[in-house]
């Protein structure tokens, strides 16, 4: 791993990253149901992985010293200034898989965009919890 390039002490900063990439992968994901059609396509995804990996060390980092550490990866970049930089990355499976089974590869893609939906949705309210905003999901008396 490469030296850090972002130190906070505010755990929300990594659900906002949470948010930031899964908002990023639904658009890559989108693209590649988009293109199943045209010749040559090539599916991407990012680098689901690696970013799980950075935030355990984020949150393993946190947990001994009460800052975060995020660390930079071969396809994440961490900005001083809190942003950060994904690069979509070829997905071989999935390309594979469109080359055997057009069907099984969009069921397949569908899938990755529902996971994505969910990470994207429990990020959201948990930080809406932290910061003490009313839940979407919370029972109001009059529905």
């Amino acid at each position: 791993m490469e030296p850090t390039s972002m130190i906070t002490d505010n755990i929300a900063e990594l659900l906002v990253k949470v948010i930031e990439f899964t908002h990023t992968r639904q658009k890559v994901i989108t693209h590649n149901i988009r293109n199943i059609h045209r010749p040559g396509f090539i599916p991407a995804d990012l680098a689901v992985d690696e970013f799980s990996d950075s935030l355990n060390i984020a949150i393993n980092e946190h947990a001994r010293s009460r800052c975060l550490v995020l660390y930079d990866s071969e396809n994440i970049k961490f900005g001083a200034e809190g942003n950060f930089e994904v690069k979509p990355t070829t997905d071989h499976q999935s390309l594979n898989l469109l080359k055997k089974s057009p069907d099984e590869y969009l069921e397949t893609q569908i899938g990755k965009l529902l996971e994505n939906s969910i990470n994207q949705r429990v990020a959201t309210e948990l930080l809406k919890r932290k910061h003490g905003m009313v839940s979407i999901f919370e029972h109001h008396p009059n529905s």
